[in-house]
Protein backbone atom coordinates (compact mmCIF):
# COMPACT_ATOMS: atom_id res chain seq x y z
CA UNK A 1 0.00 0.00 0.00
CA UNK A 2 1.26 3.26 -0.98
CA UNK A 3 1.88 6.35 1.15
CA UNK A 4 -1.67 7.61 2.57
CA UNK A 5 -2.93 10.84 1.56
CA UNK A 6 -2.14 12.64 5.06
CA UNK A 7 1.15 11.40 4.21
CA UNK A 8 1.15 12.72 0.59
CA UNK A 9 -0.07 16.19 1.64
CA UNK A 10 2.52 16.70 3.83
CA UNK A 11 5.23 15.73 1.54
CA UNK A 12 3.67 18.60 -0.56
CA UNK A 13 4.19 21.03 1.83
CA UNK A 14 7.46 19.89 3.00
CA UNK A 15 10.85 21.62 2.01
CA UNK A 16 13.01 18.23 2.39
CA UNK A 17 13.45 17.47 -1.27
CA UNK A 18 15.92 15.20 -1.48
CA UNK A 19 14.46 13.27 1.32
CA UNK A 20 10.94 12.97 -0.62
CA UNK A 21 13.31 11.78 -3.38
CA UNK A 22 15.13 9.06 -1.31
CA UNK A 23 11.57 7.56 -0.24
CA UNK A 24 10.41 7.80 -3.64
CA UNK A 25 13.73 6.30 -4.72
CA UNK A 26 13.28 3.26 -2.30
CA UNK A 27 10.23 2.89 -3.97
CA UNK A 28 11.20 2.81 -7.26
CA UNK A 29 14.19 0.14 -6.11
CA UNK A 30 11.82 -2.19 -4.53
CA UNK A 31 9.18 -2.21 -7.85
CA UNK A 32 12.85 -2.63 -10.08
CA UNK A 33 15.46 -4.18 -8.08
CA UNK A 34 17.71 -4.72 -11.52
CA UNK A 35 18.56 -1.51 -12.19
CA UNK A 36 17.28 -0.71 -15.36
CA UNK A 37 15.91 2.51 -16.96
CA UNK A 38 13.76 2.20 -20.52
CA UNK A 39 12.62 3.71 -22.93
CA UNK A 40 10.29 3.33 -26.04
CA UNK A 41 10.77 3.84 -29.54
CA UNK A 42 7.47 4.85 -31.01
CA UNK A 43 6.13 7.84 -33.67
CA UNK A 44 3.13 10.22 -32.66
CA UNK A 45 0.71 10.51 -35.54
CA UNK A 46 -1.73 13.40 -35.49
CA UNK A 47 -4.99 12.06 -37.65
CA UNK A 48 -6.34 15.63 -37.43
CA UNK A 49 -6.78 16.70 -40.92
CA UNK A 50 -4.62 14.18 -42.61
CA UNK A 51 -5.76 11.89 -45.10
CA UNK A 52 -5.15 7.88 -44.52
CA UNK A 53 -2.82 8.02 -47.55
CA UNK A 54 -0.61 10.33 -45.71
CA UNK A 55 -1.42 8.73 -42.70
CA UNK A 56 0.33 5.37 -44.20
CA UNK A 57 3.18 7.36 -45.30
CA UNK A 58 3.72 8.81 -41.84
CA UNK A 59 3.73 5.24 -40.10
CA UNK A 60 5.51 3.69 -43.08
CA UNK A 61 8.24 6.21 -42.13
CA UNK A 62 8.57 5.48 -38.56
CA UNK A 63 8.90 1.76 -39.12
CA UNK A 64 11.46 2.30 -40.97
CA UNK A 65 13.44 4.58 -38.15
CA UNK A 66 13.21 1.29 -35.97
CA UNK A 67 9.24 2.05 -34.39
CA UNK A 68 7.47 -0.68 -32.50
CA UNK A 69 4.51 1.14 -31.79
CA UNK A 70 2.51 4.48 -32.76
CA UNK A 71 0.29 6.87 -30.61
CA UNK A 72 -2.59 8.24 -32.41
CA UNK A 73 -3.23 11.85 -31.53
CA UNK A 74 -6.28 13.76 -32.89
CA UNK A 75 -6.23 17.19 -33.96
CA UNK A 76 -8.38 20.62 -34.10
CA UNK A 77 -11.03 18.86 -36.68
CA UNK A 78 -13.65 17.48 -34.33
CA UNK A 79 -14.56 14.23 -32.99
CA UNK A 80 -14.52 11.28 -35.61
CA UNK A 81 -17.18 8.66 -35.95
CA UNK A 82 -16.57 5.20 -34.72
CA UNK A 83 -17.13 3.86 -38.16
CA UNK A 84 -14.23 6.50 -39.13
CA UNK A 85 -11.72 5.12 -36.41
CA UNK A 86 -12.61 1.88 -37.26
CA UNK A 87 -11.43 2.27 -40.79
CA UNK A 88 -7.93 3.83 -39.30
CA UNK A 89 -7.80 1.08 -37.13
CA UNK A 90 -7.60 -1.55 -39.57
CA UNK A 91 -6.02 -0.04 -42.46
CA UNK A 92 -2.90 0.64 -40.03
CA UNK A 93 -3.22 -3.25 -39.20
CA UNK A 94 -3.30 -4.11 -42.84
CA UNK A 95 -0.13 -2.57 -43.52
CA UNK A 96 1.79 -2.83 -40.62
CA UNK A 97 0.21 -6.02 -38.55
CA UNK A 98 2.94 -6.22 -35.71
CA UNK A 99 2.94 -2.10 -34.67
CA UNK A 100 1.16 -1.59 -31.42
CA UNK A 101 -1.28 1.40 -31.81
CA UNK A 102 -1.97 2.96 -28.85
CA UNK A 103 -4.02 6.36 -28.30
CA UNK A 104 -7.38 7.89 -28.55
CA UNK A 105 -8.42 9.57 -25.02
CA UNK A 106 -11.59 9.26 -23.27
CA UNK A 107 -13.33 11.97 -24.64
CA UNK A 108 -12.93 10.78 -28.15
CA UNK A 109 -14.24 7.06 -26.68
CA UNK A 110 -17.19 8.37 -25.27
CA UNK A 111 -17.89 10.55 -28.30
CA UNK A 112 -17.87 7.24 -30.22
CA UNK A 113 -19.71 5.64 -28.25
CA UNK A 114 -22.87 7.74 -27.85
CA UNK A 115 -22.47 8.91 -31.69
CA UNK A 116 -22.97 5.15 -32.36
CA UNK A 117 -25.49 4.01 -29.85
CA UNK A 118 -23.76 1.76 -28.56
CA UNK A 119 -22.46 0.40 -24.65
CA UNK A 120 -18.57 1.66 -23.85
CA UNK A 121 -17.60 -2.15 -23.85
CA UNK A 122 -19.85 -2.61 -27.05
CA UNK A 123 -17.42 0.39 -28.52
CA UNK A 124 -13.78 -0.61 -27.29
CA UNK A 125 -14.53 -4.02 -28.44
CA UNK A 126 -15.19 -2.71 -32.02
CA UNK A 127 -12.25 -0.48 -31.68
CA UNK A 128 -10.12 -3.25 -30.36
CA UNK A 129 -10.83 -5.89 -32.94
CA UNK A 130 -10.52 -3.31 -35.92
CA UNK A 131 -6.81 -2.76 -34.25
CA UNK A 132 -6.51 -0.58 -31.14
CA UNK A 133 -4.05 -2.12 -28.75
CA UNK A 134 -4.43 0.37 -25.73
CA UNK A 135 -5.91 3.13 -24.82
CA UNK A 136 -4.15 6.51 -23.99
CA UNK A 137 -4.52 8.13 -20.44
CA UNK A 138 -2.91 11.87 -21.30
CA UNK A 139 -6.35 13.63 -21.43
CA UNK A 140 -6.25 12.73 -17.80
CA UNK A 141 -5.44 16.77 -17.04
CA UNK A 142 -6.67 16.63 -12.94
CA UNK A 143 -9.12 14.09 -12.34
CA UNK A 144 -11.51 16.75 -9.84
CA UNK A 145 -14.56 18.51 -11.64
CA UNK A 146 -14.10 21.60 -9.45
CA UNK A 147 -10.60 21.86 -11.47
CA UNK A 148 -12.05 20.67 -14.55
CA UNK A 149 -14.88 23.66 -14.52
CA UNK A 150 -11.93 26.00 -13.17
CA UNK A 151 -9.49 25.55 -16.50
CA UNK A 152 -11.49 23.43 -18.76
CA UNK A 153 -9.00 21.56 -20.19
CA UNK A 154 -10.54 18.08 -20.07
CA UNK A 155 -12.91 17.24 -22.94
CA UNK A 156 -15.04 14.93 -20.44
CA UNK A 157 -15.93 14.89 -16.77
CA UNK A 158 -13.06 13.03 -14.34
CA UNK A 159 -16.05 10.39 -13.67
CA UNK A 160 -16.27 9.33 -17.86
CA UNK A 161 -12.68 9.64 -17.98
CA UNK A 162 -12.54 6.73 -15.25
CA UNK A 163 -15.88 5.03 -17.00
CA UNK A 164 -13.50 4.29 -20.36
CA UNK A 165 -10.17 2.85 -18.58
CA UNK A 166 -12.27 0.87 -16.45
CA UNK A 167 -13.86 -0.58 -19.24
CA UNK A 168 -11.33 -1.36 -21.07
CA UNK A 169 -9.55 -2.83 -18.41
CA UNK A 170 -12.69 -5.11 -17.48
CA UNK A 171 -12.24 -6.46 -21.02
CA UNK A 172 -8.25 -6.69 -21.14
CA UNK A 173 -7.27 -3.93 -22.60
CA UNK A 174 -4.44 -1.68 -20.81
CA UNK A 175 -3.99 1.86 -20.67
CA UNK A 176 -1.69 4.46 -19.02
CA UNK A 177 -2.81 7.17 -16.62
CA UNK A 178 -1.59 11.31 -16.38
CA UNK A 179 -1.64 13.59 -14.10
CA UNK A 180 -1.39 17.39 -15.66
CA UNK A 181 -0.46 19.65 -12.72
CA UNK A 182 0.74 23.17 -12.54
CA UNK A 183 -3.04 24.69 -14.05
CA UNK A 184 -4.33 26.35 -10.88
CA UNK A 185 -5.08 23.71 -8.53
CA UNK A 186 -4.13 22.93 -5.05
CA UNK A 187 -2.36 20.40 -3.46
CA UNK A 188 -5.56 18.42 -2.51
CA UNK A 189 -6.92 18.41 -5.72
CA UNK A 190 -3.70 16.77 -7.07
CA UNK A 191 -4.02 14.24 -4.22
CA UNK A 192 -7.36 13.98 -5.23
CA UNK A 193 -6.30 12.91 -9.06
CA UNK A 194 -3.78 10.22 -7.27
CA UNK A 195 -6.86 8.39 -5.30
CA UNK A 196 -9.02 8.26 -7.99
CA UNK A 197 -6.14 6.54 -10.31
CA UNK A 198 -4.74 4.36 -7.37
CA UNK A 199 -8.33 2.76 -6.65
CA UNK A 200 -8.96 2.40 -10.00
CA UNK A 201 -6.07 0.01 -9.87
CA UNK A 202 -6.72 -1.47 -6.97
CA UNK A 203 -10.05 -2.54 -8.60
CA UNK A 204 -8.70 -3.58 -12.27
CA UNK A 205 -4.88 -3.86 -12.42
CA UNK A 206 -5.20 -1.93 -16.14
CA UNK A 207 -2.60 0.66 -15.65
CA UNK A 208 0.67 0.29 -17.49
CA UNK A 209 2.31 3.10 -16.64
CA UNK A 210 1.82 6.83 -14.75
CA UNK A 211 3.37 9.83 -15.85
CA UNK A 212 2.82 13.46 -14.32
CA UNK A 213 3.50 16.08 -16.49
CA UNK A 214 3.46 19.97 -16.07
CA UNK A 215 1.12 22.50 -17.58
CA UNK A 216 2.02 24.13 -20.25
CA UNK A 217 1.03 27.84 -20.37
CA UNK A 218 2.49 28.75 -23.75
CA UNK A 219 1.11 25.76 -25.95
CA UNK A 220 -2.15 25.93 -24.28
CA UNK A 221 -2.81 29.21 -25.35
CA UNK A 222 -4.46 29.75 -21.60
CA UNK A 223 -3.00 32.86 -19.71
CA UNK A 224 -2.63 33.44 -15.49
CA UNK A 225 -0.52 30.29 -14.71
CA UNK A 226 2.97 30.02 -14.41
CA UNK A 227 4.84 26.68 -15.59
CA UNK A 228 5.39 24.69 -12.25
CA UNK A 229 9.30 24.63 -11.30
CA UNK A 230 11.62 21.89 -11.93
CA UNK A 231 11.39 21.30 -8.27
CA UNK A 232 8.06 21.07 -7.84
CA UNK A 233 7.93 18.78 -10.85
CA UNK A 234 10.55 16.74 -9.07
CA UNK A 235 8.50 16.72 -5.81
CA UNK A 236 5.14 15.80 -7.30
CA UNK A 237 7.06 12.77 -9.42
CA UNK A 238 8.26 11.50 -6.36
CA UNK A 239 4.92 11.26 -4.71
CA UNK A 240 3.18 10.27 -7.43
CA UNK A 241 5.11 7.28 -7.07
CA UNK A 242 5.01 6.42 -3.67
CA UNK A 243 1.37 6.96 -3.73
CA UNK A 244 0.57 4.99 -6.69
CA UNK A 245 3.20 2.14 -5.56
CA UNK A 246 0.45 -0.49 -7.46
CA UNK A 247 1.56 1.01 -10.64
CA UNK A 248 4.57 -0.57 -11.66
CA UNK A 249 6.11 2.27 -14.10
CA UNK A 250 5.89 5.93 -13.75
CA UNK A 251 7.52 8.09 -16.09
CA UNK A 252 10.06 10.79 -15.71
CA UNK A 253 8.59 13.10 -17.97
CA UNK A 254 10.89 14.61 -21.45
CA UNK A 255 8.39 16.33 -23.13
CA UNK A 256 7.68 19.29 -20.90
CA UNK A 257 11.42 18.83 -18.38
CA UNK A 258 14.24 18.16 -21.07
CA UNK A 259 16.82 15.88 -20.50
CA UNK A 260 18.86 17.54 -17.68
CA UNK A 261 15.35 17.39 -14.73
CA UNK A 262 14.30 14.04 -16.42
CA UNK A 263 17.49 12.33 -15.53
CA UNK A 264 17.12 13.96 -11.98
CA UNK A 265 13.77 12.46 -12.12
CA UNK A 266 15.33 8.90 -12.11
CA UNK A 267 16.69 9.43 -8.88
CA UNK A 268 12.61 10.53 -7.47
CA UNK A 269 10.97 7.89 -8.66
CA UNK A 270 11.09 7.62 -12.21
CA UNK A 271 11.96 4.02 -13.85
CA UNK A 272 10.92 5.17 -17.34
CA UNK A 273 12.40 8.13 -19.85
CA UNK A 274 9.09 8.17 -22.44
CA UNK A 275 9.91 7.90 -25.81
CA UNK A 276 12.58 8.61 -28.73
CA UNK A 277 10.91 11.52 -31.44
CA UNK A 278 11.36 9.72 -33.85
CA UNK A 279 9.61 13.03 -36.01
CA UNK A 280 11.53 15.66 -34.66
CA UNK A 281 14.70 14.63 -32.57
CA UNK A 282 15.90 18.44 -32.41
CA UNK A 283 12.37 19.32 -31.23
CA UNK A 284 12.68 21.48 -27.95
CA UNK A 285 13.19 18.89 -25.58
CA UNK A 286 13.66 15.85 -28.28
CA UNK A 287 16.02 13.50 -27.67
CA UNK A 288 17.68 10.75 -29.81
CA UNK A 289 18.03 7.31 -28.68
CA UNK A 290 21.81 7.70 -28.28
CA UNK A 291 21.11 10.72 -25.82
CA UNK A 292 18.31 9.08 -23.68
CA UNK A 293 20.70 6.02 -23.13
CA UNK A 294 23.30 8.43 -22.34
CA UNK A 295 21.40 10.54 -19.57
CA UNK A 296 20.27 6.76 -18.18
CA UNK A 297 23.76 5.44 -17.69
CA UNK A 298 25.22 9.04 -16.16
CA UNK A 299 22.40 8.43 -14.02
CA UNK A 300 23.65 4.96 -12.63
CA UNK A 301 21.56 2.86 -14.21
CA UNK A 302 21.32 0.71 -17.26
CA UNK A 303 19.13 1.53 -20.28
CA UNK A 304 16.69 -0.97 -21.51
CA UNK A 305 14.72 -0.44 -24.92
CA UNK A 306 11.03 -1.53 -23.88
CA UNK A 307 7.39 -1.87 -26.10
CA UNK A 308 4.24 -0.07 -25.31
CA UNK A 309 3.34 -2.90 -22.63
CA UNK A 310 6.74 -2.39 -20.94
CA UNK A 311 8.29 -5.37 -22.19
CA UNK A 312 12.16 -5.71 -22.10
CA UNK A 313 13.08 -6.12 -25.75
CA UNK A 314 16.82 -5.83 -25.14
CA UNK A 315 20.00 -3.97 -23.09
CA UNK A 316 21.78 -0.93 -24.69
Amino acid sequence: MGISREQALDCFNSDDLIGIGMEADAVRRRLHPDGVVSYGIDGRIDYGAASFETLWKQIHEVVELGGTGVVLRGGASGVRSLEWFEDLLRGIKERFPALWIHGLSAGEVLAAAEGSGLTLQDTISRLRDAGLNSIAGDDAEILDDAVQRQGARMNCSSAGWVRVHRAAHELGMQTTATMTFGGGETIEHRVNHLEVVRRLQEETGGFMAFTPVTFQPKSSGIQGFEEATAVEYLKTLAVSRMYLDNIVNVQSDLETQGLKVLQMGLRFGGNDVGSVTLENPGAPNGATEEQLRQVIRDAGFKPVQRDTLYRTMFLN
